[in-house]
């Protein structure tokens, strides 16, 4: 590896930062720095190109350098760089809440927008909360979620999700919250191909939870259709469908988060649409603007937001919201993402590319250290055994010697999560599935 790999500019100084979800100590003492970016590729900070094979963080799913989305952000900026989001509005607001609403799955058909995927959360659960307060049932106030679901990083996300490390220093969080148990057992579901077979009864663990409680403390249940920052961790055969079925019969609302799984990552606009079921809100960020600024949204369904508009007994119906909510470049950046990706059929293009996408992953089994593939529309993971006694360094191991080799993958512990961007050609596949074939041959 050349010294140019770490070099750092001279007038560039790396102690003020403090990053986030990172080693500081050791990226500091060896800095990978991109520069630049175009299509399915990043530019290092020495000049070499680095195949995404992680969309960035799961969100340039249209590839980077799209220049409608750089000139609508230009055009916007020019015109209208920031508009109040508390009693006023902007056309683009309204345009992007139109467009997202008709994309959205039958009955979602209102947004709140937000910044990120963790204020979305938040939102989505206030907006739980509220609605039942507003219908009588001042009782529903338990959050149900699931372990090892990564809900962003926002106190109402973090306590429903189930990332132990994400939770363990921020004390007992939000009170009267319950998890579901995931979905991920290997002794029965390793190496599936697409949603796995077994699990679908594990959405029963929910009337465990009504039998506790009483389903009148209940009001809402919020899982990721596919569990993506956690590693990966694909919705059993029915799974879902049980789970809708549940919520109905007990009067619980259903969230999906679907801030990864969002905007063409399974082969369709949303998982939603890619399992045919349908949530009562649902979450979204990262795809929405292609990752060109922080944006994102709830979907909410008509029924919980006429209860709002008939109920509330104050004009303002939520006491809730972020200065830059509907922010005038973000949306511009959503309203051009979108088309883009209509424009290009990029969501059937994804559902084209996945059944090579599939057998490129499960090529990877008998190799070093590999103990489980996982495969979904664009998205797979490569699972593999912790060293003892270092749980998570053999996976950081293979993330590094896959930098130093031109391709960016995406770690969690010892499970390798690759998501390219929905542009990706059959030769970048082979490349990137080459590539780390031949590092997990080099690490021990």
């Amino acid at each position: 590896m050349s010294d140019a790999y770490h070099a750092v500019p001279a007038e560039l100084r790396l102690d003020a930062l403090w990053k986030p979800f990172t080693a500081n100590r050791q990226f500091r003492a060896a800095p990978r720095l991109v520069v630049g970016a175009e299509g399915v590729h990043y530019r290092a900070a020495d000049g070499r190109r680095i195949l995404d094979g992680c969309s960035g963080l799961w969100c340039v799913n249209a590839g980077h350098g799209r220049r409608e989305i750089v000139e609508a952000i230009q055009a916007q900026a020019a015109r209208l760089d920031y508009a109040p989001a508390f009693q006023m509005g902007h056309p683009g607001e309204f345009r992007l809440a139109e467009r997202l609403a008709a994309m959205a799955p039958p009955g979602l058909d209102h947004v709140f927008f937000v910044n990120s995927g963790s204020e979305a959360v938040d939102t989505a659960l206030k907006i739980a909360l509220a609605y039942h307060q507003l219908r009588g049932e001042g009782t529903r106030t338990r959050l149900v979620g699931r372990e090892r679901a990564y809900h962003g990083v926002n106190f109402g996300g973090l306590s429903v999700g189930g990332i132990g490390a994400n939770r363990r220093l921020f004390g007992p969080l939000l009170p009267g919250v319950d998890h579901l148990p995931h979905t991920h057992h290997p002794e029965h579901n390793a190496f599936s191909r697409g949603q796995p077979a077994w699990g679908a009864h594990l959405a029963d663990a929910l009337e465990d939870l009504v039998a506790l409680h009483g389903a009148g403390t209940i009001a809402a249940v919020i899982v990721e259709p596919m569990m993506g920052s956690a590693g990966v961790y694909l919705p059993p055969v029915g799974y879902l469908e049980r789970l809708r079925a549940l919520c109905d019969r007990h009067g619980i609302l259903l969230i999906f988060d679907e801030v990864i799984t969002g905007f063409g990552r399974l082969g369709a606009a949303f998982a939603a649409e890619r399992f045919g079921v349908v949530p009562d809100l649902m979450t979204v960020a990262k795809g929405l603007t292609n990752g060109a600024v922080p944006m994102g949204a709830v979907l909410v369904s008509e029924a919980v937001h006429r209860t709002f508009m008939e109920a509330a007994a104050t004009p303002i119906e939520l006491f809730h919201g972020y200065t830059y909510s509907g922010h005038p470049l973000a949306c511009a950046a959503g309203l051009a993402t979108l088309g883009v990706y209509e424009d290009e059929g990029l969501f059937a293009r994804a559902a084209e590319l996945a059944p090579a996408w599939e057998d490129a992953i499960h090529a990877l089994r008998g190799r070093r250290h590999v103990t489980d593939l996982r495969n979904l529309g664009l998205v797979g993971a490569v699972e593999l055994e912790p060293r003892p006694g270092a749980p998570g360094a053999r996976g950081f191991e293979a993330f590094l010697r896959c930098f130093e080799r031109g391709v960016l993958v995406r770690v969690t512990g010892d499970v390798i999560a690759l998501a390219p961007p929905l542009v990706i050609e059959r030769a970048h596949i082979d490349e990137l599935l080459g590539v780390l074939a031949e590092v997990l041959e080099t690490i021990d």
